[in-house]
């Protein structure tokens, strides 16, 4: 193909000059737009410009003839903000030796700062010629057939973006760990069906950063919002574990547009999230992308530079290592690839004030191929940055061959499997749970009390975006998914729930009276917990999925959030609100540090401390934790005392009431106060204190805490 621009008048106006190689990606200065893109195995580069009025119109081919340091670069003066662009790279298109190089096909940048159009599959992204592989080589790997069908006319563009915004005096609010409550919330799925919100914005960035979402935000509790990927992605995932644009935000929730308004809409809503003192927390997936396998498409990083991006397998790298389940994994180990994910978390906490960052599948972004020479550094990356040495890092500890819970070094918080699937287990019913859950509501010190971590480190969950929510764990034994077209098949099908006694709705009030007291029991533990609470959306008022625990493809009722409560989920809503504010309240329950042996201890029901066979006995289904603030010198972010309070904490996850004895401390006429009963659903309830040396009745299935007067 001709290395020459396309001859046409406004081609033959451009100004060019040599530009820089950095920064990469196109850089707007008011007077052009440098553009610059790193390839090592590329024999050419072109820069495409498109027009505005019709983003198939391929206006000008311009070959980048400057390269330094394998990144090609050129400035193009008279450029501005909106100008649509990308690149076609050349090489050699040899599937079998891991290269996929294919000028035919348009290319995103991965640098480019916004998109103009959602992301829907069509084929002629494909590197190979589908229909001819089909036909005349059945047997073949169809990869091998290249195909030289132009993508431009159909591929989303990347957009020239001015980064200028006024932020006036936006400060991060910097809340401690201990002291967040995060929020996992989809973007689309909170507002979509809000009745107040303007129309014109449900789903969207504004929608999000609205008085009403800030408002509720704040009165339920909630420190930080942790936003499912908002990293731009393609369309066949409602969720949007399949990125594509590390810089760009998810162009469908922008209400204003998509040639750079979706920067400026993101922005204002964390500005206005920050006023509130809600910090924004990216859930983000620099694991995979969204090119899949050797027959994904070409949509940017494949195209580029297959070889340089994905791991491959050593001695066929036409075929990918899959530690992600998607059909690739991003090659941290190469120093090009892990500037990309540098730059782009800088980019986001930098230019667009985020706070942190949750790392989907982060045990494969540390990934090591020895066999292959192959070693990740980018946790040793992420500790030495400073712009990234004061705000959140969240790992999903796992991916699909490991599981690292409590793996991650010491700046490193974690996604507590154990602490969700151990409380799960206790509140079923099941049989030796006892002793772990008593670890668990410490803080899980087995897992984090090494190398200078503390209990914050600890994200204690009970459920997340995949599984069943909060009601439906209570509500369903089996997963019912039929409505994502699999019959079924797809989704976990170990969920450790229990239905109460029926399977789905009833009318059974005694079963919904359960249902409801093991969602405050669950709230409960989770919030009361040392370590870092995260609720989901909608959990907190009893959302449904009608047992659908995999709505990753649910773009529907299924998956948003329902604003027409009834009583009881009115009543679940008041009980979680008033359960954020009394861990805000206390701050023994939100310790910086462990509890030593001394200031903790667990009690038996007849009196006295358990022992290690008293927790291990597993006919054991209920324990009293006892927190003795007299004990702990520890002081609040204000330089306060973190207080001096007596608590005894009760589960009970028996099917039977049982009495537990509450202890003698101190004066003769000492006594104790309820200030939260999981079977009436009440939090500082107007009772009668019970004095020490007296026994206190725990309902079925129930959860107590006391305080000394």
């Amino acid at each position: 193909m001709s290395k020459e621009s396309n001859s046409n008048s406004f081609s033959e106006s451009i100004q060019s000059k040599p530009g820089k190689p950095y920064p990469l990606g196109a850089t707007y200065d008011g007077k052009g737009v440098n553009f610059a893109l790193f390839s090592e195995n590329a024999t050419a580069v072109y820069l495409c410009l498109y027009d505005s009025a019709d983003d198939s119109h391929e206006v000008t081919r311009i070959p980048l003839t400057e390269q330094t340091e394998l990144v090609w670069h050129i400035y193009i003066d008279g450029l501005s903000a909106g100008q649509l662009y990308g690149f076609r790279v050349d090489g050699p298109y040899d599937p079998k030796a891991g290269h996929f190089f294919n000028v035919n096909k348009l290319l995103l940048d991965p640098y480019a700062c916004a998109i103009n159009a959602p992301i829907t599959h069509n084929d002629s992204w494909l590197a190979y010629d589908y229909k001819k592989a089909a036909s005349h080589r059945k047997e073949a790997d169809p990869a091998i057939v290249m195909s030289k069908e132009d993508s431009g006319p159909t591929l989303p563009k990347s957009v020239v973006v001015d980064t200028a915004f006024d932020w006036e005096d936006d400060t991060p609010p910097a809340t401690p760990l201990h002291r967040s409550v995060i929020y996992e919330v989809h973007v689309k799925g909170f507002s979509h069906l809000h009745p107040t919100i303007d129309e014109s914005i449900r789903g969207s960035y504004a929608g999000l950063g609205t008085p009403e979402s800030t408002q509720y935000l704040t009165k339920l509790g909630i420190t930080a919002i942790e936003l499912l990927p908002i990293h731009q992605f393609t369309n066949e995932s409602y969720w949007g574990y399949n990125s594509i644009g590390f810089f760009a935000p998810q162009n469908t929730y922008s209400s204003s547009g998509m040639a750079g308004q979706q920067v400026v809409e993101f922005k204002q809503m964390v500005k206005n999230l920050h006023k509130a003192g809600i910090e924004v927390i990216l859930d983000v997936v620099y694991n995979h992308t969204a090119e899949g396998n050797q027959l994904g498409p070409l949509l940017s990083f494949k195209g580029i530079d297959n070889r340089i991006y994905y791991h491959q397998v050593g001695d066929n790298p036409e075929y990918y290592m899959d530690y992600t389940g998607t059909g690739n994994t991003f090659n941290l180990s190469h120093p090009r690839v892990l500037q990309v994910v540098m730059d782009s978390l800088r980019y986001w906490v930098t230019d667009m004030h985020v706070d942190g960052f949750r790392f989907d599948l982060a045990s494969a972004l540390i990934r090591t191929d020895e066999e292959f020479g192959s070693v990740s550094s980018f946790l040793d990356t992420i500790a030495q940055d400073p712009i990234l040495a004061q705000i959140k890092l969240i790992a999903e500890p796992w991916d699909i061959q490991s599981y690292n819970v409590g793996g991650f070094p010491v700046r490193w918080s974690e996604w507590n499997g154990k602490f969700r699937d151990t409380l799960r287990a206790f509140w079923k019913g099941e049989e030796g749970k006892t002793a772990e859950t008593a670890i668990r509501l410490l803080g899980s010190p087995d897992l984090y009390s090494n190398d200078g971590r503390s209990p914050a480190n600890s994200i204690n969950l009970i459920t997340a975006h995949d599984g069943f929510t909060l009601n439906d764990l209570v509500s369903y034994n089996e997963k019912h998914n039929e409505a994502n077209g699999e019959d079924n098949n797809d989704g976990s099908n170990d969920n450790l729930s229990w239905n109460c006694g029926a399977e789905g709705p009833t009318d059974d009030q005694a079963i919904n009276d359960l249902r409801e007291r093991q969602k405050r029991n669950f709230l409960t533990t989770m919030l009361l917990s040392q370590g870092t609470p995260m609720l989901v959306m909608g959990d907190e008022c009893g959302r449904t999925q009608h047992g659908n625990n995999n709505g990753y493809n649910q773009d529907s009722e299924i998956s948003w959030m329902d604003w027409h409560w009834n009583e009881t989920q009115q009543a679940l809503f008041e009980f979680t609100s008033q359960l954020t504010a009394l861990r805000h309240e206390i701050p023994l329950l939100s310790r910086r540090r462990f509890f030593g042996s001394e200031q903790v201890a667990y009690l038996r029901p007849e009196g006295g401390e358990m022992t290690d066979d008293d927790l291990n006995n597993p006919n054991t289904h209920c324990l009293a934790l006892f927190i003795d603030g007299l004990r702990v010198s520890e002081q609040t972010e204000d330089g306060l005392d973190i207080g001096d309070e007596q608590l005894i904490w009760i589960l009970n996850s028996y099917w039977e009431d049982i009495s537990f004895m509450l202890p003698k401390i101190g004066r003769k006429s000492s006594s104790w106060e309820v200030i939260l009963n999981t079977a009436t659903g009440q939090i500082h309830p107007d009772a009668d204190t019970i004095k020490g040396g007296h026994a206190v009745d725990v309902s079925a299935r129930s959860s107590l805490l006391l305080r000394l007067k």
